[in-house]
């Protein structure tokens, strides 16, 4: 699981421009919204069409999202558990 939590650094790194930041920066239990990384709704949304479009992880309960981006640890958990791809 720790190639796909590189792999996930480095994906939400480049689908937010996150362009100050590095893999080496991100913690695996880091926050991803909050105090963490500072996400917002709109990165949440960029989050959710990566699920889907690299991993085949829909998502379509909102609740369910809080849940799964909580940070790193928790996105690869969730993806390991339900990747269809």
């Amino acid at each position: 699981m720790d190639a796909l939590k590189a792999e996930l650094k480095g994906k939400i790194i480049e689908v937010l421009n996150l362009e100050d930041i590095a893999v080496e920066d991100i913690n695996d239990d880091d926050a991803l919204f909050g105090d963490g990384l500072g996400l917002d709704s709109i990165d949440a949304l960029e989050l959710i069409v990566l699920l889907d479009k690299d991993y085949g992880i829909k998502l379509t309960d909102p609740k369910e999202g809080k849940n799964i981006f909580q940070s790193v640890e928790t996105m690869a958990a969730y993806i390991t558990a339900n990747r269809t791809k």
